[in-house]
């Protein structure tokens, strides 16, 4: 089984490498950084797809429903596209007698390691129906999660979309024609609008450098982000150091992980196996480094307790509770434990922080606003007071 869980799993940047053999090794890979070679075989199928599918395979299997004939079910009330034909798949698979983890592992992006290993391992306890139980709570979960952060960042997105699409409209096109509305009446102009007037004309003359250089720096870094490597990592380990952000994100990388590998160890998969998984399944490269120092010292017989410790991420009381569950036997459950608190503590954090950021931004943007009225007010002022002695 573990040579199996072996060849569906790819190190970061490096072929594997052989370990001594034993129960629950896993291979290693030649550097702690780059980039999880993906499989490429299957169709690319919506996570929600795939978590709405658990579900209802772990109702029919509770229900005593074979597994063919549940995936029978399935595929028939699947409508037409890339999922429909993975079921199609399975099912053909699985008549033929191929276990269903091995079928599912001939789609890793639909099925990742994660999800056939703890499929393989319902299927050698016997408790397949509870494994999947298991697997459906552990994608909802995480499903949920990425919802709430999706649906508190759409209303902030938009006023930043909306506040820099206004300022750039005033700025290229509006506050050229009041430049020439001052220069015909000869009026002195105060600071704040000649500053005005000057990052105006810098947009005008240099638009190609004031939205070119912002745009290639992103795409840049974008890229260098796809890539991986030490830029990657460096950039993550910078976003653990932001005050208030880097707290949130180290809780939700915890949560993350202790869902995970406790998931994964209460459906019997080996703890090597289990943080081979965890490593590849995470996208934070210092979080990777950290599981990877972990699974190698627990390769050499150490706990698991004593290496998180050395970790940026976990802390005392995630180590402590590791400590507990090792020393007790149930490591399984203080992993959900840590994932149900932190998971709830990292809830009421986002509440909190998008509560602050609404009106924060709605400031910002306001600041703008004003000091652009303000200074195209002060020359209109000064024209007005000239036309009055005028007269």
């Amino acid at each position: 089984m573990a040579k199996k869980i072996q060849r569906s799993m790819a190190p970061r940047g490096a072929e594997s490498s052989p370990e001594s053999p034993g129960a629950g090794s896993a291979a290693v890979p030649t550097g702690p950084t780059g980039v999880a070679k993906r499989g490429r075989r299957g169709r690319r199928v919506s996570s929600a797809a795939v978590t709405e599918f658990t579900v209802q395979l772990s109702t029919l299997s509770s229900a005593g429903i074979p597994i063919v004939r549940a995936l029978t079910i399935l595929e028939g009330q699947t409508r037409s596209g890339p999922f429909k034909a993975v079921l199609q798949e399975l099912v053909e698979d699985v008549s033929s007698g191929t276990p269903l983890s091995e079928a599912m592992a001939k789609h890793e992006r639909c099925f990742d390691p994660l999800y056939s290993s703890m499929v393989k391992a319902g299927e050698a306890g016997g408790v397949l129906d509870k494994v999947l139980e298991r697997l459906a709570i552990f994608r909802e979960k995480a499903a949920g999660i990425r919802a709430k952060i999706a649906s508190a960042t759409i209303y902030p997105s938009v006023i930043v979309v909306v506040a820099v699409v206004v300022v750039s409209v005033v700025i290229v096109w509006i506050i050229p024609k009041f430049e020439e509305i001052f220069e015909s009446f000869k009026v002195d102009m105060p600071g704040p609008t000649l500053l005005l007037l000057g990052i105006s004309r810098a947009a005008v003359g240099y638009w190609y450098l004031v939205f070119g250089i912002p745009a290639a720096l992103v795409v840049l870094h974008l890229a260098l982000m796809a890539k991986g490597g030490p830029y990657k990592k460096r950039v993550h380990g910078l976003v653990l150091r932001i005050p208030i952000v880097g707290p949130l994100v180290a809780k939700a990388l915890i949560a993350a992980f202790t869902r995970t590998f406790g998931t994964l160890i209460q459906a019997g998969v080996p703890h090597l196996d289990a943080l081979s998984i965890v490593r590849d399944t995470t996208r934070n490269e210092v979080l990777w480094a950290d599981v990877e120092h972990i699974r190698r010292t627990v390769r050499e017989g150490e706990g698991i307790a004593r290496p998180m410790q050395d970790s940026r991420v976990f802390d005392d009381l995630v180590t402590n509770m590791v400590e507990v569950g090792e020393q007790t036997g149930e490591l399984d459950r203080m992993l959900l434990k840590v994932a149900d608190a932190y998971e709830a503590q990292v809830d009421r954090r986002i509440d909190a922080l998008f509560k602050l950021l609404e009106p924060a931004l709605l400031i910002v943007m306001a600041v703008f606003v004003g000091f652009i009225v303000v200074s195209l007010f002060l020359p209109l002022m000064r024209i007005m007071n000239t036309l009055g002695q005028a007269a």
